[in-house]
This record gives structure tokens, sequence and C-alpha cells, in this order.
């Protein structure tokens, strides 16, 4: 490579990792993520470290791990580290940063590193800023009605998108980004970070996307044999299914159809992205990163959302797509070596050849073998949950009750036989869970005891007063009130 590539960082937010047509799903439409495997690489074992959005955006913008950026709950108030970020140590190397759409840092205008960041928040002006995308729907005569389609940012409610489609946060994300590449400093190589909200919910696609999947048949949730008693399942996927109503089949099917439309919607919008580096004889000296904060459990097993170590909730898609003319050899492959979003940093940096800062603790995904295993982890009370994958076994620990799923991928990739109780691979789970030990810091350490883990009594199930319906945001103007915590009144 004779000169510094430009580089594209496109994140989704709340994207399982098989969710794509190149992965094998049977239903959802991605074109343009398919042509970006066939142009790269397909990681298939991507996970996020902590799957909720906040801390893993930590990971993904420091190549830290959460023990050392400081979150594994989801601290809405807390700065970031005072580490190199992805951006500082590309403008260190005399890259233009630019980011737009989704960062979730705090204080909200908290460039952390970029020269600029056009912000879409989701409507959290209590953190300090009434952001980029809700600033230009008040200038189209939309001021304060991002949410008047009534749906939450928590719940699987769906309807089509309620004002023009020029307005949706898609299309203005992949706008802004273009904007953006337009806008650049043609004497130095550029570092683009798109961050799209969806398909987190609310689910409010397009009526045009609804109605492409119409004549689809929407595949029906996976249900594991030890999901079907509600008794039995650990504490953590109790809570779970008492914060989250089941949908009835006919539910599930439009909740899913409302999701898959989200994606093929931001599917394309990418393509106008790419378009614009094309135009502007760009693409071919730009590397892309394509991945998700983390996905979403979409009712398989009973639950929903994240903050799971199951597939559907930790394993996020990972698409590198390497300058025109480097590693050439790669294009089209698919690779099942264990990364995690702590990689994307050092890959990127090494597409750059700039060296990787003594904090970042992840691994270039070029050339190398992958990690000898995987540790994740999230919260830390009744819904705490910890990981461990290695080659093609995988143990996750609920310590709340002490309970432990145990589960060969290769054989049950859909997770449906926990063999945790299965003698025969009693040293397989005794392995992982030393190695899983090993990891543990904090307040896990009290939930040890004599070298195994021992966790701790569940507390009593809660009983759930949703009058607040998952976080419902309002009509936001002039801005809501915020209570003596800075936090807009009623909010959770």
């Amino acid at each position: 490579m004779t000169k510094r590539p430009n580089t594209l960082l496109i994140t989704v937010d709340q994207w399982p990792g098989h969710l794509l047509n190149a992965a094998g799903h049977p239903v959802i439409e991605t074109p343009t993520l398919d042509t970006l495997c066939e142009a790269g690489t397909l990681y298939n074992s991507a996970y996020s470290e902590c799957p909720v959005c906040i801390p893993s955006r930590r990971t993904l913008m420091t190549g830290a791990s959460p023990c050392t950026h400081g979150d594994r709950v989801f601290k809405t108030q807390e700065p970031m580290p005072p580490i190199p970020t992805l951006a500082s140590t590309f403008r260190d190397h005399g890259y233009q940063a630019t980011s737009v759409g989704k960062l979730h840092v705090y204080p909200q205008r908290d460039r952390i590193g970029f020269d600029d960041t056009i912000i879409a928040e989701e409507g959290r002006p209590q953190l300090g800023a009434v952001d980029d995308y809700d600033i230009f729907l008040a200038d189209q005569g939309f001021a304060g009605q991002q949410f008047m389609h009534g749906m939450s940012n928590n719940e699987y409610g769906w309807r089509a998108w309620h004002l023009s489609e020029f307005t949706h946060v898609t299309n203005w994300s992949a706008r802004e980004m273009c904007r953006a590449i337009k806008r650049r400093d043609p004497t130095r190589p550029a570092f683009w970070n798109l961050s799209f909200t969806h398909p987190h919910p609310p689910l409010v696609p397009l009526a045009t996307y609804l109605d492409r999947y119409e004549r689809s048949e929407i595949d029906v949730p996976i249900h594991g044999d030890w999901s079907k008693s509600f008794g039995e399942l650990p504490h953590a996927l109790q809570l779970v299914q008492i914060y989250w109503s089941r949908l009835n089949a006919k539910q599930m099917a439009e909740m899913r159809r409302a999701f898959y439309a989200l994606c093929t919607h931001i599917d394309h919008q990418i393509r106008i992205v790419l378009g614009t580096l094309r135009e502007e004889n760009l693409l071919d000296d730009t590397a892309i990163i394509f991945t998700a904060d983390h996905g979403d459990m979409l009712g398989n097993h009973g639950l929903y959302a994240k903050r799971l170590f199951l597939e559907p909730s930790a394993r996020v898609p990972m698409i590198v797509v390497p300058p025109k003319g480097v590693l050439v050899e790669s294009r089209g492959s698919v690779r099942n070596d264990l990364f995690g979003l702590a990689d994307v940093m050092p890959t990127l940096l090494e597409f750059a050849d700039i060296a990787i800062p003594e904090t970042c603790e992840g691994i270039s995904m070029l050339g190398s073998g992958g990690r000898p295993f995987f540790y994740g982890e999230c919260m830390e009370d009744g819904k705490a949950t910890r990981m461990i994958r290695e080659d093609d076994f995988k143990l996750i620990w609920y310590p709340a009750g002490n309970h432990v799923h145990l589960f060969d991928l290769k054989n049950d990739p859909d997770e449906c036989l926990n063999l945790a109780d299965d003698g025969a691979y009693d040293d397989k789970r005794r392995h992982l869970e030393q190695t899983l030990i090993a990891q543990l810091y904090g307040v896990d350490l009290d939930w040890i005891r004599d070298g195994k883990l021992i966790g701790f009594d569940a507390p009593a199930l809660p009983r759930l007063d949703n009058r607040g319906l998952s976080g419902q945001r309002g009509l936001h103007y002039p801005t809501p009130p915020y209570d003596s915590k800075g936090r807009v009144v009623g909010t959770i």
C-alpha cells in the first residue's frame, strides 16, 4: 500500500450476527452487506464483550475491555476513560476524523477524539444536548415529533414511520455521512464513523420496507429444551420474561417483519454511502468494517433484547473489507476464529500502518488466528451473566441462583440442549469454569469459594409496574423538564 487508506466504520444497533443473507438467514434481504462479504471477509464468531449499548461502544472506541474502561453495566453519565480512542489515534497520525449518528457517550457533545460529531441520540436531552437529528426535525417543521409514532425504545410494538421518508433517522444518518465525505479535507486521509440507531426499537420502518416483507414467510423463534419451563430458567432470564410480554405467533411474525424491514432499509442506505465514495473516487482506497454493538434475542427461547450471552444477543455481524488490491486472497472468505469489538480498533489501525496504543487490548483480525478463548461479562446484580467461549463450546454463568449453561455450538448452533449436567461433559465444564474464574474481578470475587463458582441466592422476583411503558418518550418540544438527578421526569 503506497499511501494511507481512508477508513469507514459502519455500526448498527442491536443487529444479531446471524441476520445476514450471506450468513445463511432464510428471510433477511441484505444485498449490500452480501456484496461486502464477497469483497472481504465475514467473521462468523465475533462477539460483543458486554452486549449492552454503552459498554460495548466504549470497547469499540477504545479497544479496551470493560474491566479497563470501567463499565459492564450501562453507566449513562460515565465519561469516556482518559485513554486513546480510535478517533484520537487516527487524528494523532494526521487523519481527519468525523462521526455521524449514535455515539452514546457522556456528555453527548464529547467528541472523544473526532474532529466533528453529528449525533442522533434517540431523544436523550437529559444528558446535556438536543442532538443534531432533533434539530434537523425542527428545521423541517417537526420540532419534538420524533416519537409521535407512539412506539417505545424498549418494547416490541411496531408500525410504519409516521413522517416522510426524507425525515427517517436512517436516511438522515446516511445523508449526513455522504455530506461529511464530500466536505472532507482533501489533503488528509479520513476516518469516518457511521453509526445507525436501528434496528434497535422503536420498530418504525418505512412502509415500503414493511411491504416488501409481506410476501416473505417469516421464520419462527427457536425454543431450547431448557427454556420451556419458566420455573427452571436462571433468575436473569426470568427477569427478561417478566419485563417483556410474550408475543403470539401472529404478533411475532409482524414484529420480526418490522425488524427485518429496518435492517434492509439500512442495507440500502449503506449503498448510498458507498456510491458517494465511488463517485468521489475514494472507494478503492477505503478500508471498511461493518459490525454491531450487540444483537437481539427476537423472541428466541422466549427472550428479547440484549444483555445475554446466548448467540442472538451476544454474537455480532463482522465484515472486514480491505482497500482494493490489499489481502486479495481473503476476498469472499469466511472465518470462524474468535474475535470481539475490541479487535476493530487494532484492525483499522493496521490497515493505516499506525502503531496500536498500549491500552488497546484487542488484536488485529488481519492474519491473526483469533483469540484462544472469548470472555464476556454484563451487569453486576441479579441480571449478571458471564461467558466463556473456547473452540466450539460455550459456557454461560448466571450468578443469581448459580445456574450454568453449556452448549456445543458445532452440533447445536441454536443452543437448544444444555449440557451442563451431562456427566459426559464434566471435564469440559470444569475446564471452562476455571478459565472463566481466572477472568473475574470486583464483586464477582464474592461469588467464588475454594476455586468454585457459588454465585448468590437469587432475590425474589419483582412485580412489574410498567406504567412508564418501558421509558416511552413523549412530545419533545419544548424540551422535557428534568428531575433533581438531571433525568427527564418519569423516564427509566
